[in-house]
């Protein structure tokens, strides 16, 4: 029983460890990318800085750097906590097994002691001789037979337990080592964190100097936004339209040949509803009217989370939802600026057709159609496809455009369901 106790005390030290360092890999893998683009956006801001001018690129990225540097910090506090529950847990565990060890060893010397008391053969003869039948002494002899046996294997229980006991303490030595690291780096983030903040006062400070330009830089980008979206939002609605018009179409196609055929038969037509009317038929029902654009949403859905994301490389700076702008004024993304490389190629995330390209202040808008889910890319420099043709997933439709004004190449990424804008977030596959 002791035995099997200490395999599963091992079992679960195992399991314990094993789940931990998948954490802590986890929480390592996303702080060395958060390291990766703060070291990116740092060599940007050293080239936009040494311009001896404070722009609005300069604002964008000291914000993208504050951002990702409290996520870093938030990283980094996740790791701590995850290491004092581990640091805990091993401290119960060494008492646990270092208690364990000294009954252990406490009950090999009583029996070791008591072996040598009795390790004379005259005494095992006299022990098998006493008994009062044959079946006794068999019994004795088995007996003494068994602690010889079980002799050997508290020695073996003593020497695995020295052995986890001694693999234990090496973790907890390297959990606090691993702890100490990080609240090191811990506060060098935070002073990081504390210049950034600074440096970004002094920026907005400067920028203030020139408000009317940055106001009129603002004001052009929140046009530019609003027409997207629009243009967005009218070319889903044409094809709901087209796909109720296509739908009604059909439904007036079954009544006329009911009718010609009851005439033919010299008969009145029955007239037999459909289960839904076209003009009844929900957006999702009407976007899925036909067989293929119902497979195409469900296979849609069904890489929901494993969709590639529209470049190859970038990182996000503006998510989905409210936000403030540099003039501190609320608005709403419908989608993800993600900052890539100029000259970027854009991809389609999914196969599907496109249904719109718009040209909107000099770069183009593709919208993408996969059964009743669309995607739609904006400010790209230029187009590779054409309206009605069919794309392929991780197909290049374009290339982005960079901001002469700021010199970054951002695409605009959105995704609807019908009419409704959906976070990317729970669609695209992780970095």
């Amino acid at each position: 029983m002791k035995y099997i106790k200490v395999l599963i005390v091992f079992a679960f030290l195992l399991t314990a460890l094993r789940a931990h360092a998948q954490s802590s890999n986890e929480l390592k893998k996303q702080r060395d990318q958060l390291t990766q683009q703060l070291d990116q956006l740092n060599h940007e801001y050293e080239e936009t800085a040494n311009n001896k001018k404070a722009t609005l690129k300069q604002l964008t990225i000291l914000k993208q750097q504050i951002s990702l540097r409290e996520e870093k910090i938030n990283n980094i506090n996740s790791a701590i906590r995850a290491l004092d529950n581990q640091i805990s847990e091993s401290n119960n565990s060494v008492h646990n097994l270092q208690n364990q060890l000294d009954q252990l060893k406490k009950e090999y010397s009583a029996m070791v002691l008591f072996t040598y008391h009795n390790q004379s053969s005259y005494n095992k003869l006299m022990f098998l001789f006493a008994a009062k039948d044959f079946n006794q002494a068999y019994k004795r002899l088995k007996y003494l037979q068994q602690i010889g046996t079980y002799r050997e294997r508290q020695a073996e229980y003593i020497q695995q337990t020295q052995v986890e006991l001694h693999v234990k303490i090496n973790e907890l030595d390297k959990n606090k080592e691993e702890k100490s690291s990080l609240l090191v780096d811990q506060e060098k983030e935070k002073a990081s964190l504390g210049e950034e903040k600074n440096t970004q006062v002094q920026v907005v400070a400067d920028l203030s100097q020139h408000e009317g330009q940055l106001k009129q830089q603002q004001q052009d980008l929140e046009r530019k936004i609003a027409r997207t979206n629009r243009e967005i939002n009218a070319a889903i609605r044409r094809e709901i339209e087209e796909a109720r018009r296509k739908a009604e179409e059909e439904e007036k196609a079954r009544e006329r040949e009911a009718a010609a055929k009851a005439k033919a038969e010299n008969r009145e037509a029955t007239v037999t509803k459909p289960r839904v009317a076209a003009k009844a038929m929900t957006t999702s029902e009407v976007l899925n009217a036909t067989p293929e654009a119902a497979k195409l949403s469900s296979d849609f859905l069904g890489n929901r989370g494993q969709l590639p994301w529209p470049v190859t490389n970038g990182n996000i700076v503006q998510g989905f939802g409210i936000y403030y702008d540099n003039l501190n004024i609320k608005n709403e993304s419908y989608g993800w600026d993600i900052r890539t490389g100029n000259g970027a190629s854009v991809r389609a995330v999914f196969e599907g057709q496109v249904k719109t390209i718009q040209n909107i202040s000099g770069t183009y808008l593709v919208v993408i159609q996969h059964g009743e889910y669309f995607t739609a890319y904006a400010n790209l420099r230029s187009c590779m496809v054409k309206e009605g043709q069919k794309v392929s997933t991780k197909q290049a439709i374009g290339v982005v455009a960079t901001d002469s004004s700021t010199g970054e190449a951002i695409v605009n990424f959105s995704l609807y369901k019908g009419t409704t804008p959906v976070d990317p977030r729970i669609w695209l596959a992780r970095e």
